[in-house]
């Protein structure tokens, strides 16, 4: 069941090509960081192409819960009225961050450097995940929570009343625990260090900046290490959020398996911290170009083409691509099941604690389409079947994971038979217009009886 109401069953079915352009949402890591940048700055913040998927909205709402102005004001458009570093207020009701772990763990971040209490949950997706990760470094700031067994929501954070800046070494490359630590250092005196061994997207680093932040990055011996001068006056800016490129690998995707297929995305995001499954599928030898490269509010962009690529082989992804394509791995998976030759994935256990444990997730829908897969804790390797060797026919588990349901609905856009996916609603959660994109591109997709 969706942790957003009814499941919805969707079947996808081999059709016609893929053609026409895919007009991708807005980024949701970076939606999410416009809203709480502009929550903790002074003044006014604009945003245009902000993801409107419930997890963004999830946070919008949360930022209204501590104290600042948020009203939409357009399609994508969106007005912040920030309350300033430090200035967040406690918020009456319990944060519910539905299904957004991004949210849920950089929120966290924001207030844990400020002498208030807040209550966060979340769907029963959410309430499973670890948050460990993030209350421990916060607990370094004089930050204490307090949660169910396993560090789980629902969990309460009293904020630290006398923060200290703190030096913390990433234990796994993950984006969300860096920033996290980051948002909290904003409000302690002094510098805040993290030090990651492998780099991870770099929104909040490159987004701080812009607002008025003092953030140097360095390459030591000791790995990436990121100094944040604390207690900053952050000042309201104009965000442009590019178009997100882990929901454009989908529709891209789909088209190089789905045979005669040319999809054209423009504005995609193109920063090389997010772009290791566009790298990897070209070394595949996928027919993917880019057109008009350019830089818009400090992110690279490029409208991507993507072609029917029927004569794409299994490689080895290195495992220190892992970080820069995490979510990517289960789409990629389904590209790989249609190459020649066998596909492996290490260094991917981040992939066991998502929404969902993706490694199982993907290897029990493939297996049932006549993939074969192997896997292991931190590792999993798909034996591609080439361009018409994928059976589908079965009805896969979405467990509560909007990537797992796309991935599957992009797998049977191919197969010969059907794949049905036993609850899409969790998609609305990152992609709410994927059902309708996807269709108007030509897929063959409909809802089921439940």
């Amino acid at each position: 069941m969706s942790g957003h109401g009814e499941p919805v069953p969707m079947v996808a079915r081999k059709g016609g090509r893929l053609a026409g352009v895919a007009a991708i949402p807005g980024d949701k890591s970076i939606s999410h960081r416009a809203l709480i940048l502009g929550a903790l700055s002074v003044g006014e913040t604009r945003v245009t192409g902000l993801l409107e998927g419930q997890d963004v909205l999830d946070t919008a709402k949360a930022m209204r819960a501590f104290g600042a102005e948020v009203e939409r004001t357009g399609e994508g458009a969106w007005r912040v009225h920030g309350v300033g570093v430090g200035g967040f207020a406690e918020p009456e009701q319990v944060i519910d961050c539905g299904n957004s772990g991004t949210g849920v763990r950089l929120i966290m971040g924001a207030m844990a450097t400020s002498p208030i209490a807040a209550t966060f949950t979340g769907d029963a997706s959410l309430n499973g995940r670890p948050m460990a990760r993030v209350t421990d470094p916060l607990a370094l700031f004089g930050a204490r929570a307090f949660g169910r067994a396993g560090g789980r929501l629902p969990m309460t954070i009293l904020g630290a009343e006398d923060p200290v800046p703190v030096r913390y070494a990433t234990p796994m490359p993950s984006a969300q625990v860096k920033s996290a630590v980051l948002l909290a250092g904003l409000n302690a005196p002094g510098e805040t260090v993290v030090i990651e061994r492998e780099a991870t997207r770099d929104h909040s680093e490159r987004m701080l900046r812009g607002f008025g932040a003092e953030v140097t990055t360095e390459v030591t011996s000791e790995g990436r290490v990121i100094v944040l001068k604390g207690q900053p006056e952050l000042r309201g800016q104009v965000v442009d959020v590019p178009r997100d490129p882990s929901s454009a690998a989908f529709p891209v995707c789909a088209a190089l398996i789905v045979e005669g297929s040319e999809v054209l995305v423009p504005n995609i995001g193109l920063n090389p911290t997010r772009a290791g499954l566009y790298e990897t599928l070209r070394e595949m030898g996928a027919d993917l170009t880019y057109e008009n490269p350019r830089e818009e509010g400090g992110e690279p962009v490029a409208d991507l083409r993507a072609r029917f690529s029927p004569n794409m082989k299994g490689i080895e992804v290195p495992a220190e691509r892992a970080a820069s394509m995490i979510d990517e791995y289960p789409v990629l998976s389904v590209v790989a099941a249609f190459a020649e030759g066998r596909t492996e994935m290490p260094g991917v256990k981040e992939l066991r604690v998502k929404e969902s444990d993706r490694i199982d997730a993907m290897a029990v829908g493939l297996r049932a389409c006549g993939v074969e897969v192997d896997e292991g804790e931190d590792w999993w390797a798909v034996e591609g079947r080439g361009p018409a060797g994928v059976a589908g026919g079965a009805t896969v588990e979405s467990r509560l994971d909007h990537r797992i349901a796309m991935a599957f609905l992009c797998l049977g856009l191919a197969t010969e038979a059907p794949v049905t996916v036993d609850d899409a609603g969790p998609i609305v959660t990152s992609f709410p217009i994927f059902e309708p994109l996807m269709r108007d591109l030509g897929a063959s997709l409909t809802r089921a009886e439940g």
